[in-house]
């Protein structure tokens, strides 16, 4: 941005991208003299690709990349990302200079008719776009049907209603942000159905040589957040994992300790593969934990477990 003119902050163009690029924006305004804000939309080649599962397709940071781009070139001042989107490796030039306070981290079942997921008769159909949820489902209950749904959270909702699913899974965090959630029929357990790494936060990016605009974004730093996920993204990082990989974890501080629970998962469910660690609540310990984590759930075999979903090109077979 030129002084004196709006700070401009890149998002995507749906409904759940655009209320965190709002909020992001609310909150900055808040500050005193905040600058006048402008939201730019950005189409990313995940939003263009919704016609196929994404782990079918080569690549990653299918919905940051261009944003990033965008604000390398300076298009943009400000990237607002769903930080489970966010590659490990920032694009060099840019950094993470926010992690917002986090949502709800954790998957919810969303059922027609309020069947919880042990009520779901065998060959049931349950939707989802995630291969981390597809995997664990078959684990949990290898009897179901996992069918594929993309598509924004309230059309995915709308798929459901319609019939074309008796149940679907989805992020507690999204549900809640969009006011959608009543539609939750239950919320899932971590220790069945880790999330996502970084599920439920909001990480916001700006250009390294950017002072004024991390000036206005540092602010909105959670340092809960920040050092939660640290842990997860140091483990996934160390794992060298990405959404083309069934691996769930969560962080949590517990009093004065930092805690991570990690869970590797094979394509067909017959495989699971845990490990959790302790350290105390310190900023500098979060990476360590991770890449502690990381080293361990590798050692029991997590590598070939990897090796396999890549092989197969992340085909989940039918139960």
């Amino acid at each position: 941005m030129t002084r004196g003119g709006p700070l401009r902050i890149g998002t995507r163009a749906s409904a759940l991208a655009l209320w965190q690029a709002r909020h992001v924006a609310s909150l900055i305004a808040r500050q005193s003299d905040a600058p006048p804000i402008e939201l730019v939309h950005i189409s990313t080649e995940g939003d263009v690709r919704s016609d196929v599962p994404l782990w079918t397709v080569g690549g990653k940071a299918f919905f940051t990349k261009e944003i990033d781009r965008a604000l390398l070139a300076r298009e943009i001042d400000v990237a607002v990302h769903s930080l489970k989107d966010l590659a490990t490796a920032l694009e060099p030039g840019t950094e993470l200079a926010a992690v917002l306070a986090r949502e709800d981290p954790r998957d919810a079942l969303v059922s027609r008719g309020g069947a919880q997921l042990r009520e779901l008769p065998a060959g049931a159909r349950v939707g989802s776009s995630s291969l981390r949820r597809r995997a664990f489902l078959a684990h949990a209950r290898p009897d179901l049907t996992v069918a594929e749904l993309r598509g924004n959270v309230p059309t995915r909702i709308e798929r459901l209603q319609a019939g074309a699913y008796d149940a679907i899974i989805l992020a507690t965090a999204g549900l809640k942000r969009l006011g959608l959630e009543e539609h939750i029929t239950c919320h899932l357990p971590v220790e069945d159905f880790p999330p996502a790494v970084a599920q439920g936060a909001i990480g916001v990016c700006v250009r390294t040589d950017d002072e004024h605009a991390r000036r206005w974004v540092s602010a909105l730093d959670d340092c809960d957040a920040r050092m939660t996920t640290t842990a997860e993204r140091a483990l996934l990082a160390g794992v060298e994992a990405g959404c083309q990989v069934p691996l769930g974890a969560l962080a949590s501080l517990v009093g004065e300790d930092l805690h991570l629970h990690v869970a590797v998962c094979a394509l067909d469910g017959t495989s699971l593969l845990t490990v959790e660690g302790t350290v105390p609540a310190l900023p500098t310990n979060a990476a360590r934990l991770g890449q502690r984590l990381a080293h361990e759930i590798l050692a029991m075999g997590a590598r070939e477990l990897i090796a396999q979903v890549r092989g197969a090109g992340g085909a989940v077979a039918a139960p």
